[in-house]
């Protein structure tokens, strides 16, 4: 597939790979020093330790969002300054979303900033977390409210990894691919109904449009946010469940709330609602939520990186490809939408 280049505060490419290692190892020959990050459940999988790369040192990471925490922060700076990276060394990360989340913000704070790669391993890492910049960690008052714009030097896809998802990693990491969907490609949604034989497109075409609304947009002004539909909801829900969750599960719940929000305001036709309940539902995605959290839910949404004050914005639909900003929403819609996913 062609790679996909995205303009930032610096250019960058995506590139659709046929062998990670290999990858790796021309990363390494353009450095001193590599430091690794990777999970070790993956350490063990691809059988790091047999890896020769003699200027590649690997630090195994606690799973999902465990890794970013500002304890596991502290151990990735000690790593560098044990190992001796210098600015004229860099990070990668090889994972899911929460491994490049990480190596991002390690390489964006050591030294106030070195180069970084991303080779992600899960899907939803593929179309969403790996690409466009945003590095961080999270912290006890929610998810990735500490972080840095710090784009990666290239972004390598493989989608060998793929083959060692479970069902649940592939459906989750879905929510994102139909979110690009619905807020730009329609054509991935036509795809998505035969998703296994079409993955490499629905791949491609959601970092496409990524990648385009980052170079449009690198700093989140306003066009950005646009990525962040289903996710005001979404990353309440991640909090509010200790992160047992998938990320993609608690976005495609976001995902039909941002939906119903629209139509409630007047925005979005119902047969659009219904698509995305039935969209996501056909990947075993959760499409409600339980009864009696919608206060506490509210108060993890006043947190969120996108709110204004006292005020809480959504990112709405008014047609499929078609984004607009919800800033007037009042507590009654807001009830309204949350009893039509509750369950």
């Amino acid at each position: 597939m062609e790679s996909i280049k995205i303009s930032a505060e610096h250019e960058y490419e995506i590139f659709f790979v046929d062998d990670w290692r290999s990858e790796l190892a021309k990363i390494s020959d353009s450095y001193e020093k590599v430091l690794a990050l990777i999970p070790q459940s993956l350490y063990s999988l691809f059988e790091i330790s047999k890896m020769k790369l003699e200027n590649v040192q690997f630090l195994a990471t606690p799973e999902g969002e465990a890794a970013k925490s500002q304890e596991f922060l502290a151990k990735v700076w000690l790593e560098c300054g044990n190992f001796g990276l210098t600015r004229s060394d860099c990070i990668v990360g090889i994972g899911g979303g929460s491994t490049t989340d990480l190596a991002g913000f390690a390489a964006a704070s050591w030294l106030r900033g070195i180069n970084w790669y991303a080779i992600p391993t899960s899907l939803a890492g593929m179309v969403d977390a790996a690409i466009g910049g945003k590095t961080g960690i999270n912290s006890g008052h929610g998810k990735n409210l500490i972080g840095a714009f710090h784009s990666p030097k290239g972004v390598y896809i493989d989608l060998e990894f793929l083959t060692s998802l479970s069902e649940r990693d592939i459906n989750a990491g879905m929510a994102e691919v139909l979110k690009a969907g619905f807020i730009s490609d329609s054509k991935i949604l036509d795809l998505a109904q035969d998703a296994k034989s079409n993955i490499a497109e629905l791949i491609w075409r959601g970092v496409k449009v990524k990648a385009e609304v980052v170079s449009a947009d690198f700093k989140e002004s306003k066009l950005r946010e646009a990525l962040n539909y289903g996710h005001t909801l979404g990353h309440a829900i991640e909090k509010n469940e200790e992160y047992n969750l998938r990320h993609g599960e608690a976005v495609a719940i976001g995902l039909v709330f941002a939906a119903e929000l629209s139509n409630i305001t007047g925005n979005l036709a119902t047969e659009i609602v219904t698509k995305h309940r039935e969209l996501l539902a056909s990947f075993n995605l959760p499409i409600t939520y339980k009864q009696g959290e919608f206060v506490r839910l509210v108060e993890l949404m006043a947190g969120d990186k996108k709110s204004r004050g006292s005020k809480l914005r959504f990112i709405g639909l008014s047609q499929i490809g078609k984004v607009i900003w919800l800033e007037s929403v009042t507590s009654d819609q807001l009830k309204q939408a949350y009893e039509r996913i509750s369950s």
